[in-house]
């Protein structure tokens, strides 16, 4: 579903996102002058793998889970893109197809500028060079923690890292206790482990032991973090095992 008009929470968030409002005003205004919207329901396509790259993309509202699915099958999530990202630009450069599949998580809005749109800011503007290239790096550095996590961490630090930042990204503040703080985003255990390459089982275990120290609460809705600082001991401890 299309709506031209982006909500007041919706444009606040685009105009939020760290690497966005890094722009000068007359790039951000010519970006978003030839922006149009697009809404998608739960579960939605917004692009799949393999397309040809006809647009560059920021999330407004909800969360878009880039995914892709192995040779068994088997559909892994590599992340969930948060209001204010902006992504979609590696296959317009490189001209390539998609590499991975998004969908909404949740009710979502998304904004867009189509390839040629985006070529013409880039012609007009070589300020938009360089701020891609910091926006890459960002990725890159991004990336390569990822990767180190995943080879140095256990599943519990990495586990409390993943619900640290889903608190930074989707936290609400907690309306009868102000020290707790519940994960906006909606994920069944299955997504969370998909997103650190673990099984439900194992995940399950994990969230039960933090639970069982006060640093989590499982609720039928999703997660309440009680302490962050629970949260950052055990990543901290499990670092220096």
């Amino acid at each position: 579903m299309d709506d031209p008009i982006l909500t007041i929470d919706e444009r606040e968030a685009i105009n939020a996102g760290r690497w966005f409002a890094s722009l000068s005003p007359s790039l951000r205004h010519d970006i978003l002058r030839c922006a149009y919207v697009k809404r998608f329901g739960d579960g939605e396509l917004i692009s799949a793998r393999g397309d040809p790259p006809e647009e560059w993309i920021a999330c407004a509202k909800g969360a878009v889970r880039v995914s892709s699915t192995s040779i068994s099958g088997k559909q892994i999530t590599l992340t969930y893109v948060e209001p204010g990202i902006w992504f979609g630009d590696v296959a317009i450069f490189d001209g390539d197809r998609r590499t991975h599949d998004a969908y909404a998580h949740g009710g979502t809005t998304v904004l867009c500028v189509a390839k040629a749109d985006f070529k013409k800011i880039l012609s007009n503007h070589v300020e938009l060079y360089e701020a891609m290239l910091r926006l890459h790096a960002r990725r890159i550095r991004q990336l390569f923690g990822l990767v180190e996590d995943l080879n140095t961490l256990p599943l519990r630090a990495r586990l409390a890292k993943q619900l640290l930042h889903l608190v930074r990204s989707y936290g609400v503040p907690s309306l009868s206790n102000n020290t707790e703080v519940r994960i906006g985003l909606q994920l069944a255990q299955e997504e969370l482990a998909q997103l650190l390459g673990a099984s439900r089982q194992r995940v399950n275990q994990e969230l039960k032991s933090m639970e069982r120290e006060d640093a989590i609460r499982i609720e039928p809705g999703g997660l309440v973090v009680r302490s962050r600082e629970a949260l950052l001991r055990i990543s901290d401890t499990d670092l220096e095992k």
